[in-house]
């Protein structure tokens, strides 16, 4: 395959070459040369690659070139992009409207956490694209706002990270409103079992497209593992970014009480931190969002509800406070980091309890993440010794962390 060099050779129409050069896009990436005249010639889509390599544009701008070259006098739906959380469904609704800018398309976008009515009128005004969340989608299917009768794109963008969250039955129910006869696009940052086993459902002999190695990170994250005792882990985050002096740090979390409480000792500590999740209301999220972007917060605590849709330009810094319950989000919160060619650093608090989720983590990654120790910090190897015992009692580590993932499931959901 002859490598593209200029978004010219894509075959993209004169607006969006013009709204292209107009956001500095110099050459397309990878994922963007392979899949733009794969979607362009109809085709359906399977696409792996890692956050930050430009998929949105990847799947957002032959789509917009298919909606322009044909009228939509009735204001039907076209186009439909499903994502996880709220906040992708803003980054990419945001995409394409600077994609869209110079022509006819009109966007709109639906999410849950707030109210309904706005984006009901927005939506009797027409739209073309429409960029939405499962649940408020149905919602709005529910009260008869939306009509997926004549949609002729469908786009799941981070699919994996829906079945993580649940929204199995949930995509069921919004196949069962589309038509058979549609363009399919599924975009996936990690492939497992149950990804291949949705694309069966969802696409018609589609076109396999992976950029990089199978669930693999971002080249250019500097991944560190710090052994460290539990209760450590809060006094040496905050000695890291303060000794550091870094100024924009996203820290994850695994519970939505552990954010708030991280947030609220490291406020202590004489750092600005806000802390994101899903029962912070949408308003809430987006105003400590704002201000981390803004540098006015030092340090942003996360659940795993941010780990995507995040879109923080040069963010150097991830900390997982916490290791994830499903291994595969490990790869979805570094990518946070590293973004669009750039150098970024992820820097893990492993406890003697998280051996087993360390462990599931160089599974999926094939590769080994080397523990280390950080002078002044070193765990107590007596208690660690204690803890492996106690947890060899407590069953094997297969066991434990299959009921730790079950657990993740139920309240995730």
């Amino acid at each position: 395959m002859s490598t593209v060099t200029q978004f010219s050779e894509l075959a993209l129409s004169k607006p969006l070459l013009s709204a292209v050069k107009s956001l500095g896009y110099d050459q397309p990436t990878p994922i963007q040369q392979q899949a733009i005249p794969a979607i362009l010639a109809g085709k359906d889509l399977m696409a792996g690659a890692q956050t930050g390599t430009g998929k949105t544009a990847a799947f957002a701008l032959p789509l917009l070139q298919l909606l322009s070259e044909t009228s939509n006098p009735e204001n039907h739906i076209r186009a439909l992009v499903l994502t996880p959380t709220r906040e992708l469904a803003q980054q990419v609704y945001k995409s394409f409207v600077r994609y869209a800018e110079n022509t006819e398309v009109n966007i709109v976008v639906a999410y849950g956490g707030v109210s309904i009515n706005p984006q009901i009128e927005a939506l009797n005004k027409g739209v073309d694209v429409l960029v939405a969340t499962p649940g408020r989608l149905l919602d709005h299917v529910i009260k008869g706002s939306i009509n997926l009768s004549q949609l002729q794109h469908l786009v799941f963008d981070e699919a994996d990270r829906m079945l993580d969250l649940g929204f199995k039955d949930e995509i069921n129910r919004i196949l069962k409103r589309v038509p058979i006869n549609r363009q399919t696009l599924l975009f996936s940052a990690t492939f497992d079992d149950a990804i291949f086993k949705l694309s069966k459902n969802l696409l018609t002999e589609p076109e396999l497209i992976e950029v990089n190695e199978r669930n693999t990170t971002a080249a250019k994250v500097e991944q560190l593992v710090y052994s460290i005792d539990k209760n450590r882990k809060r006094e040496f985050t905050s000695h890291l970014i303060g000794a550091k002096n870094w100024q924009q740090v996203l820290v994850f979390t695994r519970k939505k009480q552990t954010a708030d409480e991280l947030a609220k000792e490291m406020c202590k500590d004489g750092l600005k931190t806000e802390a994101i999740h899903g029962d912070k209301s949408q308003g809430a999220r987006e105003k400590a969002l704002a201000e981390f972007k803004a540098g006015k917060v030092r340090a942003l605590v996360a659940t795993d509800v941010a780990a995507r849709g995040l879109d923080i330009a040069d963010l150097a810094v991830v900390i997982n406070y916490e290791l994830p319950f499903v291994a595969e989000d490990y790869i979805h919160r570094i990518g946070r980091t590293g973004r669009a060619g750039n150098d970024g650093l992820a820097i893990s608090l492993v406890s003697p309890q998280e051996e087993g989720l360390l462990t599931a983590i160089e599974k999926v990654l094939d590769t080994r993440l080397l523990q280390q120790w950080f002078p002044g910090y070193e765990p107590d190897l007596e208690k660690s010794l204690d803890a492996a015992k106690k947890q060899r009692r407590g069953g094997s580590k297969k066991r434990a962390r299959a009921k730790a993932l079950g657990n993740a499931k139920r309240k995730s959901r």
